[in-house]
């Protein structure tokens, strides 16, 4: 049985975004799932959050816990069993510090989750955060300050347009480890801000790969910051393919 609904504080969430060619992301993609297309690229990326005052709701914040987390994702599209055309975004691996999001995810909660380490120093305008896992299939890096604006090779015209593609992506399907059915999510936000994150060093060992993005097939295009957003996470009905 699932706790119905969770809640908590966003007290840090960057979103890395890179455009990929559409035909390479469809080919990691499981049956029904399709890449959104922004400007004619499929748009994936890593969200790297820290949650606080993380509880069931109704219950006082000083019981909830906190912990780093990391979440590999693609924006894509399906029709469901209604014949409704759908969006959100499809999780091929989750990764996290906490023992308890490890232990309870994909029973009490959605979301299976893997052993990492991160390592973290910000202050108001910069970030420098790194992550491995403990199975050493994830490594990330990252060095940036908050911007002005996207960068100007970016799919996206404005920051305006790059925060309404995220905001519609607040459902998340996630792999587990029974095939055929994807553990579904969904975030509630009371507000959404997003500020340009310029990132001076990126890496990432998943879109480095070159089995899965050939060369030149995945590019870095820009991150997104959000602080301090009050939030819930809702269980939904699992995707079945």
């Amino acid at each position: 049985m699932r706790l119905p609904v969770i809640q908590g504080l966003i007290r840090r969430r960057i979103l890395i975004n890179f455009r990929v060619d559409p035909q390479i992301m469809h080919r990691q993609l499981p049956p029904r799932l399709q890449p959104k297309l922004q400007a004619g690229y499929a748009v994936a990326g890593i969200c790297l959050i820290r949650l606080e005052h993380i509880r069931p709701r109704r219950l006082p914040a000083l019981f909830g816990m906190s912990s780093e987390n990391a979440a590999h994702r693609v924006a894509v599209t399906w029709t469901d069993d209604e014949g409704t055309a759908r969006e959100g975004v499809f999780i091929p691996r989750r990764d996290t510090n906490s023992r308890v999001a490890r232990a309870a995810g994909g029973r009490l909660f959605p979301g299976e989750h893997h052993h990492a380490s991160f390592k973290v120093r910000e202050t108001e305008t910069e970030i420098n955060l790194s992550l491995r896992s403990l199975d050493s299939s994830v490594a990330v890096e990252i060095e940036g300050k908050l911007s002005r604006g996207l960068p100007p090779r970016s799919i996206f015209k404005s920051l305006a347009e790059a925060s309404a593609f995220f905001e519609a992506g607040s459902l998340g399907y996630s792999v587990t480890s029974e095939a055929g059915r994807l553990d579904g999510l969904m975030l509630k936000t009371e507000q959404w801000r997003v500020t340009p994150l310029a990132l001076h060093q990126v890496y990432s060992s998943y879109f480095a790969d070159e089995a899965k993005f050939p060369h030149g097939s995945a590019k870095f295009d820009h991150a997104l910051l959000m602080r301090d957003i009050e939030h819930e996470w809702h269980s939904v009905s699992d995707l079945r393919l």
